[in-house]
């Protein structure tokens, strides 16, 4: 059972000493990078089930982590980010200035799906299969709620993709997988960022589904119509 994060703050942080605190922070990081691992581990689906889920772990987990920072701030004390969370916080920083994301997965037999979304403006999201194919506007689903530019941005930052890795692969979990799914993520920005990019080969961010659900892909639905 999980509890809240002023109740969190109560039991575990006031009054405590910096030192205190930084243990408090480094135990809470290594939390949040062993749920990730185990919910991008390939085997995860034949995990027994737990309450609460890695899921909800995980979101708690950063309430409690942004306490802990704020508590050692109050402490007297200055946080360092790691280059991880320098990379996480410059993606976070910049994210209003996204202008295209292009995303796109498949395999070999069966050809990519590119998924482009621009925000420059009125909020335009399209897919092509193939360069010279006429674009489908994604969202038309009336079961679909169509974005605006603002909600858009608003449901990438819930999913903190700054956090990701930038190349994901099997080879982490010791095995290798040929041909499989392969997807390629690139976000361009208007402020003269460089663009930010991220891939892989049949190994997938831990909220991976919830990201694909922006472009209309629902997984749960396709392997029920199979």
């Amino acid at each position: 059972m999980m509890i809240s994060p002023e109740s969190y703050y109560e039991e575990c942080l006031k009054g405590k000493t910096k030192e205190q605190i930084m243990t408090a922070i480094r135990g809470l990081k290594q939390e949040i990078g062993r749920l990730k691992n185990s919910m991008e581990n390939p085997h995860a689906g034949i995990k027994t089930v737990m309450h609460p889920s890695e899921d909800t772990r995980l979101h708690w987990s950063r309430e409690y982590l942004e306490n802990a920072k704020q508590a050692y701030a109050e402490a007297g004390g200055t946080y360092t980010l790691s280059n991880s969370e320098k990379k996480a916080a410059d993606f976070d920083a910049n994210m209003d200035a996204i202008c295209k994301i292009t995303f796109s997965i498949g395999g070999y037999f069966g050809g990519h799906q590119n998924y482009i979304v621009k925000l420059t403006g009125e909020l335009k999201a399209y897919t092509k299969l193939w360069e010279d194919e006429e674009p489908l506007s994604l969202w038309d689903d009336d079961n679909l709620e169509p974005y605006t530019k603002d909600t858009f941005i608003a449901a990438l930052k819930d999913l903190h993709i700054g956090e990701w890795r930038r190349r994901y692969s099997t080879k982490c979990f010791g095995y290798m997988v040929l041909d499989g799914t392969q997807w390629e993520l690139e976000f361009e920005y208007s402020n003269g960022h460089k663009p930010v990019r991220f891939d892989g080969d049949n190994s997938y961010p831990y909220n991976f589904d919830k990201f694909q659900m922006l472009f209309g892909i629902n997984d749960t639905e396709e392997d029920e119509n199979e």
